[in-house]
């Protein structure tokens, strides 16, 4: 029998700990029915494209557990094909954990937060670092980014799941208070303007 997908995550140790809580049985059926997906679907391809930053968990041969943030302009995270994504990697702070523990240990895990709409997104995988591809860097990178890219991130996708919404803040980037400050100053001037009209000033 073919193991649910979600069995990425839920462990013998995982399942026992849902069934102490009370919750296993709901996410037994969950995977009954066909549970989490294991390919990039359009709704998910719509929803990276329109993310500029992730969170990326590797861990060392050991287990030493490790989170990198990433960034980059909007849908940096791209899909290659059903099952692939990847990204440029930019150069950073140059302590390359990421990157050594991927060399020893290939599992990997994206988080992605849309914290305008409190919405997460999961993604469990492989990933390896390619330093030696410089077609894929072209297409991954992006010549109005500022960023220098340094090689790409290719990420292997086994399951994704998103989460509900329950407390996530919601925050609003920079780019769209600026828009939306843009918008009611237009509006305060026009009324402004009509407001002069009316008093023949």
């Amino acid at each position: 029998m073919t193991k649910p997908v979600s069995d990425v995550a839920f462990t013998p140790a995982v399942k026992a700990a849902q069934e102490r809580f009370g919750s296993r049985a709901g996410y037994a059926r969950m995977a009954q029915k066909g549970g989490w997906r294991h390919t990039i679907t359009p709704d998910l391809a719509a929803f990276l494209a329109q993310r500029d930053s992730l969170y990326l968990a590797t861990a060392a041969a050991d287990g030493q557990p490790y989170i990198q943030h990433r960034g980059g302009p909007p849908g940096f995270l791209r899909p290659l094909d059903d099952h692939t994504l990847a990204f440029a990697d930019f150069s950073g702070n140059r302590q390359y954990i990421s990157y050594g523990n991927l060399s020893e240990n290939d599992r990997a895990f994206i988080f992605v937060m849309d914290y305008a709409n409190r919405q997460r997104i999961k993604l469990w995988g492989h990933a390896r670092m390619v330093d030696d591809d410089p077609a894929l860097l072209a297409k991954l990178a992006d010549p109005d980014y500022a960023g220098k890219p340094e090689r790409a991130l290719v990420f292997h996708l086994e399951a994704w799941d998103s989460n509900c919404p329950q407390h996530i803040p919601r925050l609003y980037s920079e780019h769209d208070v600026a828009l939306a400050l843009s918008k009611q100053s237009r509006m305060i001037e026009q009324l402004q303007a009509e407001l002069a009209k009316l008093r023949g000033d």
